[in-house]
């Protein structure tokens, strides 16, 4: 795990472009603080550069950028191939590679198919996560590649009379002449979704290279080819078309088995690994199978929250017991953690708006004080319909089928009338099923008023946010021909790269921590996605073949309670230690920096919360870590 940047700009002096691309790089220090490099090809102005965080082959021989065995390519590498062992074993073979491998790491390996097959033909060998730049010294042709499933960050964008990429938003920015001029499109998606979805980034002009897609850049000043070399809809639309034939039995076997070839490949590496542990099913499972692989014990790390309702360190703390790993949790303080999300946004190169940061954030510092690597258990939600959206959409579509509209919409309305703390008391039974359930209706009532589509009312922050409309929409896919599969392709093309991925990518880099998502294997993906719902809900609950996975290691009764995500008390904080931040933040002034922001629509968010008739902290935040953002110089 790094961090890379480079430019492409035969306009500039040489030593000019250099100095510029040093500095990017001096701005990526965090992800990579054990080592930097920078390769120069004056005669046509290229720089890539590179900062380390060893993983594998700690010695120079993986320092990048590095040349390819025949020495037509040049690669600035961030992320992890954890097939290289296998592959550099199949190259060896056909004594394909020109020269002796000088070291052992997976940049090299990666190299030297490239070198044999071509770029497209090796990333479709790769299993990994990556984000990568490679110079072709012959063609004069510079490629961006980003994974199969958005894990790895990659930005670019024209600056002067070239090319400008990086890890970061904060490597373009770096460059003289790049205006922090905000996109509107973005702005507009940002309040939707609280992150800005690919391919757009907060600054306009600079853009985010989509998952699954390469770049190639014929000439600094050419537009790019973009080639889509895997696509999660293809995948689901396959999974479909070649349906798991097996019971659930033969489905959990197959599973198991997936997910376990996934999890020890990234059990490998010349560092300690870890993992993250809170208790649910998902992060439970990648422990299970981690120490049932492992001679020793596993380390796992845990934040316990105070906020009731939030507090998952005794699940997890249960769950390492029956596993036998060595736990580390750490209690947070409200106060202090409260403290910490103006720093937390200040370090952030681009707006974001999930509040799951902060924890995500404080157990990445936990646990980079005894590991290096990771591995975390993201991805379980979207292939084995985890979230409440994928259980409620058909149901409430089966009953709107014949309602009127407007009958709806007067019922959303009355239920807004009430109460949330009565609200919270008269739905009480549910909370078996959901956390918060009067807080649950009153935001799908809210945005049933706001919205036509009930995916756009579970998965928006702003289902019309308060700034004038425009026409961009993120999040789309092709209709699978059922709400829920739908609903979970949308939340896989969208909500997973823009905000999951991107979350734990930037908690974690602040750090220098690399975090591993065995969920997100492309091949246990492919596997998810033959799998019919009918193994994945059942009786009105989800990651039913995940579960069963996880019940041959641990009882049921540890992991079978409420989804509660990975949260903290946000509307509370900012009634309380985050008032100040939040009422300074959302001041008439903060606001203006914001072109077409509805002050009065905002005005009464902010009193109706403040005076807690409702909870509108996820609106406000979002709010405020925008005018935030735009203030910084």
């Amino acid at each position: 795990m790094c961090g890379v940047t480079g430019a492409w700009d035969p306009t500039t002096p040489i030593a000019e472009l250099e100095a510029r691309v040093r500095r990017a790089n001096d701005g990526l220090a965090h992800r990579g603080p054990d080592g930097e490099g920078l390769f120069s090809d004056g005669g046509s102005g290229v720089v890539l550069a590179h900062r380390r965080l060893s993983i594998v082959d700690l010695s120079p021989a993986g320092a990048q950028p590095m040349t390819s065995p025949s020495g037509r390519y040049v690669i600035t590498f961030n992320g992890e191939v954890y097939n290289h062992v296998a592959l550099r074993k199949e190259l060896t073979a056909q004594r394909v590679v020109e020269g002796p491998f000088r070291g052992h790491s997976d940049t090299e390996t990666m190299l030297g198919w490239i070198d044999a097959d071509g770029v497209r033909a090796a990333i479709e060998r790769f299993v990994g996560m990556f984000a990568f730049a490679l110079w072709d010294r012959r063609e004069r042709t510079l490629t961006l590649v980003r994974d199969r499933l958005g894990i790895k960050p990659l930005y670019f964008a024209r600056v002067g009379g070239g090319l400008a990429f990086g890890s970061e938003l904060s490597t373009i920015l770096a460059h003289p002449g790049v205006s922090k001029t905000l996109d509107p499109d973005a702005v507009q998606e940002y309040l939707r979704r609280g992150c800005v979805p690919a391919p757009r980034s907060i600054v306009r002009g600079v853009h985010k290279l989509e998952p699954g897609t390469l770049a190639v850049f014929a000439a600094a000043d050419a537009a790019p080819r973009i080639e889509r070399y895997w696509s999660l809809p293809d995948v689901a639309r396959a999974g479909l078309a070649d349906p798991f034939g097996g019971t659930m039995d033969e489905a959990t076997d197959a599973l198991e088995a997936a997910l376990s070839d996934a999890v020890a490949l990234r059990m490998e590496a010349d560092v300690p690994v870890g993992a993250f542990l809170s208790g649910g099913v998902d992060s439970s499972t990648v422990v299970a199978l981690m120490q049932k692989q492992s001679s020793r014990k596993v380390r796992t790390f845990s934040i316990a929250n105070e906020g009731a309702g939030y507090d998952e360190g005794a699940a997890a703390e249960a769950v390492a017991r029956v596993l036998g790993t060595e736990h580390t949790g750490l209690r947070i303080d409200g106060g202090a953690a409260a403290r910490l999300v103006p720093t937390l946004i200040d370090r952030l190169d681009e707006p974001f708006a999930d509040s799951s940061l902060v924890p995500t954030f404080l157990v990445s510092q936990l646990a980079r004080q005894h590991v290096t690597v990771s591995l975390s258990g993201d991805g379980g939600d979207e292939l084995f319909a985890g979230y409440n959206r994928h259980l409620w959409i058909a149901r409430i579509e089966r009953m709107m089928r014949h309602a009127p509209r407007r009958a709806v919409r007067l019922l959303a309305r009355g239920l807004l009338r009430v109460p949330e703390a009565h609200a919270e008391r008269l739905l009480s039974p549910l909370s078996r099923f959901v956390r918060r359930p009067g807080a649950q209706s009153r935001k799908l009532a809210g945005a049933l008023i706001e919205s036509s589509s009930l995916y756009e009312s579970f998965a928006s922050i702003f289902a019309e946010p308060p700034v004038p409309a425009r026409e961009a929409r993120s999040w789309t896919a092709p209709s699978l021909g059922d709400p829920t599969l739908d609903a979970m392709l949308r939340d896989g093309v969208g909500y997973l790269p823009d905000d999951i991925l991107t979350k734990v990518d930037r908690a974690s880099m602040m750090v220098a921590l690399e975090a591993r998502v065995p969920i997100l294997d492309h091949r246990v993906v492919a596997l998810a996605w033959r799998m019919p719902l009918a193994l994945k809900i059942e009786r009105g609950r989800g990651k039913e073949v995940l579960r069963r996975v996880l019940y041959r290691h641990v009882p049921r009764e540890l992991v079978d309670r409420p989804k509660t995500g990975f949260s903290v008390p946000m509307g509370e904080w900012m009634r309380g230690p985050l008032r100040e931040w939040t009422e300074s933040a959302l001041a008439p002034s903060m606001l203006d920096r914001i072109e077409g922001l509805d002050h009065a629509r905002i005005a009464a968010l902010r009193d109706a919360h403040m005076t807690a008739r409702s909870d509108e902290s996820g609106r406000l935040f979002a709010l405020a870590v925008l005018t935030s953002w735009a203030a910084r110089p």
